[in-house]
């Protein structure tokens, strides 16, 4: 197993896995962010459902952390050890002419990320885990004594949504997470060779995810916050 760590291909395949877990957790996060715009009471069903399921909070969640704290320690790793074997600087081969902002600021654009996910969390997972096991509260209920004050998860998220500066931040967060997945689809593809007839619909597939799924989550952040 160290073997494949220790070398460069291994290293880009570990990261590539990582990155698809993380896509797929992504989709089914906007999903599910998404229904607060539809339903109010199908999003509560549904964060209901997922912060009371067994199975996604024994397992799933900690693959997820773990699948998270693995994929940047790996870019870290990984950027580190190409900044290493590079015999030319960049100032001496004019990067700005050879390369993207963004292919030159992917660690940059990797913290800003983590960072945005590290308040994530905060704003979310750390409130649920200390309502849930600090409180004693799995009922999901506004008032646990009233059957009939409904689930707290859709006004929690309204809330968060409140401030100006947290929205920007999201903004923000997933502009950069956008411009992260379409250096991330190209990278994937060059380092593969991928050059075959079914490439250009890959492509075109990936720069919808790329820009999709963000543009979603901004929608949702600006949605609630411009009718609370």
């Amino acid at each position: 197993m160290s073997g494949i760590f220790n070398s460069s291909v291994g290293r880009k395949f570990a990261m590539a896995l990582s990155a698809l877990f993380l896509m797929i957790f992504l989709v089914i996060h906007v999903s599910i962010n998404f229904s607060s715009v539809i339903s109010p009471e199908l999003f509560n069903e549904m964060s209901h459902f997922m912060g009371t399921n067994p199975l996604v909070q024994g397992l799933m969640q900690p693959v997820l952390i773990f699948g998270v704290v693995f994929h940047f320690v790996m870019g870290f790793v990984l950027e580190a050890k190409n900044r290493a074997s590079r015999k030319v600087s960049y100032a001496k081969n004019s990067a700005s002419n050879n390369s993207s902002w963004v292919s030159r600021n992917m660690l940059l654009s990797g913290v800003v990320i983590l960072a945005f996910l590290g308040l994530h969390f905060y704003d979310f997972w750390v409130h649920e885990m200390t309502v849930k096991y600090v409180e004693g509260d799995m009922s999901g209920l506004i008032d646990p004594n009233n059957a009939d004050s409904g689930y707290r998860y859709y006004d929690e998220l309204r809330e968060k949504f409140v401030s100006h500066v947290r929205v920007i931040i999201y903004v923000v967060s997933f502009v950069l997470l956008s411009l992260h997945l379409l250096h991330g689809f190209n990278s994937s593809f060059q380092s593969v060779g991928a050059n075959n007839k079914y490439i250009d619909s890959l492509k075109r597939v990936s720069k919808v995810y790329s820009i999709g799924v963000p543009a979603l989550f901004i929608f949702i952040a600006l949605y609630h916050h411009f009718t609370h």
